[in-house]
């Protein structure tokens, strides 16, 4: 697979010098890449959302078949030939929910919504400054910076989580949260949401939010904030319905962090000593990876382990086992498969040349290996149905 990289990496670099003088920048069509055969489980395959640097209009979508082991590159712009554009700017989440797969497209300021099967797109919702997406009851929830993509320590400008009801994709309701809302969770009849303030902190940490906003479900309305930690980013719930929130820190003195909240009490009660860039839950093991860099030293260490959400234990610091961490540069992504329990970590590389998904077994030993869009980041399931 490497040598299939160093090949595209040359030719990419071939056709955009020929067409430099081109306002766009080309994406490869899709082709097939066959790997290692997975065993045919409860999922047909994955969808692979690539980011793209921003500003470039090259967010792709990648597919791996279960059944037949071949991973395809770029398939909506193969199979939606006539959107304009593309899949568009900057894609910052996926999910499938019915029958439809929905993709967040951050700087095109949209969600682009296909059919699950065949990746067809159905049409979008249009929401400024987009975010993630999560689901319940027939809407999906989104969050909303509302403002500009602006760096400004006076930013005005509050998010909301938008309420869409997923069979007309209108936008049936807003709610108004804290400064740069990113991941939400829902769980026990409220709406989490991880405030940010990423645009306000650069230059003052004190200016990052530090808050989880909590909506109630049944009025779509802010019951309180539950104070954390500076510059908010991941949540999710546990099986008991307890929180796990991801902190950023500051870049400089103020670290990373894991925090639990309990869901009786809704305060923080612990604190996981553990950078964390994402995550993944599969059953009480939370898969964790770290780029963590610092304005300090103007560098990134790079870390992974696993926390018992149970005993809240870290209960290992290295779930890649035979050394082939050493070829990842710059983790971006991560999902296991709860049935087989492989693990799937993705590598932005360099940020601007085609990425690299890894698969490893449970044990953490590398199974295969193949080249994606530009920093490959967000997956999403793809279940068997009849």
């Amino acid at each position: 697979m490497r040598k299939h990289s160093l090949c595209f990496i040359a030719l990419l670099s071939l056709f955009v010098a020929m067409s430099a003088c081109r306002k766009d920048v080309e994406v490869f069509p899709g082709d097939d890449i066959t790997v290692d055969t997975a065993s045919k489980n409860t999922f047909t395959g994955f969808y692979l959302l690539n980011e793209g640097n921003m500003g470039s209009n090259k967010s792709t979508l990648d597919y791996f078949d279960y059944a037949t082991g071949v991973y395809k590159r770029n398939i909506y712009a193969a199979i939606n030939p006539t959107v304009p554009k593309q899949l568009g700017d900057v894609g910052n989440d996926i999910a499938i929910y019915g029958n439809k797969l929905y993709a967040v497209i951050n700087a095109s300021n949209k969600v682009e919504v296909m059919d699950a099967k065949t990746a067809r797109r159905i049409g979008q919702i249009q929401i400024p400054n987009c975010r993630y997406i999560k689901f319940y009851n027939g809407y999906a929830y989104i969050t909303s910076y509302a403002g500009p993509i602006q760096i400004n320590p006076n930013y005005t400008q509050k998010g909301y989580v938008a309420k869409v009801d997923t069979a007309t994709l209108a936008v049936v309701d807003q709610c108004i949260v804290g400064f740069q809302p990113d991941c939400l969770e829902i769980t026990g009849g409220k709406i989490y949401v991880a405030n940010s303030g990423g645009y306000m902190g650069a230059g003052n940490t004190a200016n990052y939010e530090r808050t989880v906003s909590v909506i109630d479900l049944a009025t779509f309305k802010e019951d309180k904030r539950i104070d954390v930690a500076y510059n908010l980013h991941h949540i999710l719930a546990d099986k008991r319905g307890d929180l796990w929130v991801t902190s950023r820190g500051d870049y400089k003195s103020l670290p990373s962090r894991l925090y639990f909240i309990d869901k009786t009490t809704q305060r923080v009660t612990d604190t996981v000593s553990i950078a964390v860039s994402n995550y993944y839950l599969d059953g009480d093991s939370l898969y964790i990876y770290s780029t963590e860099w610092s304005k300090i030293t103007q560098s990134n260490t790079i870390t992974y382990g696993i926390v018992d959400t149970r005993t809240h234990q870290v209960v290992s610091r290295a779930f890649i086992t035979d050394g082939t961490n050493k070829e990842i540069e710059i983790p971006y992504g991560i999902m296991v498969n709860p049935i087989t329990k492989d693990i799937y970590v993705t590598d932005a590389g360099n940020y601007v040349t085609p990425g690299m998904l890894y698969c490893f077994s449970k044990e953490g030993k590398k199974k295969w290996s193949v080249v994606t869009g530009d920093i490959p980041a967000h997956f999403a399931l793809l279940p068997n149905r009849p």
